[in-house]
């Protein structure tokens, strides 16, 4: 029992340490977790609930009277049809967080082993693994994704794949340099001259020392994911009406600015928020790891 429980205490601590020291030891991480875990509560209460936590269903009219200021029985106001502003933005929560979700997911796992390949390998592999990389850099991604989703149509799945296609790039670059380095290490050149399986060498070796950069530098990049899925949504490219989504109920309701200015301004903010939120998370656990030696 003793031996099957030292592993585990020792997790234990690890985990306590890496939030004592990277998350409540910064007050920029501590605020940013905070306001990130939030964002994923409720998306996932949102979503498990289906949406029966919501005060009002999100497309339902007449809730109160059309252009009704925040008030007591609707807390952001109601929209030209009488929707519930606060139902709708919390109703459009989910599709921001799991788009950006996958997009990381999948441009860091398949950019971070092409990378880490890449550069433990080098030679041919490397140079044709930047050539393409130079092709996505040469475009905006954001116009890039645009012409993309374009192609595939408007809806959260088609967005979710435009914006993978071009998210990972910069991970395959950054996981390259760090493993350019960690390639030079003594442990890894003994592991390569004792003839040591190239997939052995990158899963215990390059990978581990190259995925506490990339987690870092993802935890920044979600709100980057969130401002261009919101960038691409406001140009009705992402969910169509009636069904709620930020960017395009920022697009909608901005032709009401002078007469409802919290129509437009509610969803605005809300999408500024997460994107500081990650970024405060982010520049936290960035300051805590070059503390750190990390």
């Amino acid at each position: 029992m003793q031996q099957t429980t030292q592993p585990s205490e020792r997790r234990k601590r690890r985990i306590v340490w890496f939030i004592r020291t990277y998350i409540l030891g910064n007050k920029e991480a501590a605020i940013g977790f905070f306001l990130v875990l939030a964002f994923y509560l409720i998306s996932i209460a949102v979503t498990a609930t289906k949406g029966r936590l919501l005060p009002y269903d999100p497309i339902q009219q007449g809730v109160g009277s059309p252009f009704a200021p925040p008030n007591a029985h609707t807390w952001f106001g109601t929209d030209q049809l009488g929707r519930d502003l606060f139902s709708r933005i919390l109703a459009a929560t989910p599709n921001d967080a799991l788009i950006s979700t996958f997009v990381i997911l999948v441009a860091g796992i398949f950019g971070g082993f092409l990378g880490a390949l890449s550069g433990y390998k080098g030679g041919l592999i490397d140079e044709a693994l930047m050539r393409v990389t130079d092709i996505f850099f040469a475009f905006p991604s954001l116009v890039l994704a645009m012409v993309i989703a374009v192609v595939l149509g408007p809806g959260l799945t088609n967005m979710m794949y435009a914006l993978a296609i071009v998210w990972w790039p910069t991970y395959a670059r950054l996981s390259r340099g760090e493993a350019l380095k960690v390639s030079q290490y003594n442990y890894v050149e003994s592991a390569r001259i004792s003839g040591t399986p190239t997939r052995t060498i990158l899963l215990k070796h390059v990978l581990p020392n190259v995925i506490g950069s990339l987690l870092v530098y993802a935890t920044l990049d979600i709100g980057t994911v969130v401002l261009t899925y919101s960038g691409l949504s406001y140009l009705g490219l992402a969910i169509q009406p009636p069904q709620p989504d930020w960017g395009s109920m920022v697009a909608i309701y901005q032709e009401y600015l002078i007469y409802a200015p919290w129509m437009p301004l509610f969803p605005g903010l809300v999408i500024t928020l997460v994107v500081v939120s990650f970024s405060l998370f982010g520049d936290g656990l960035r300051a805590a790891q070059r503390r750190h030696g990390g």
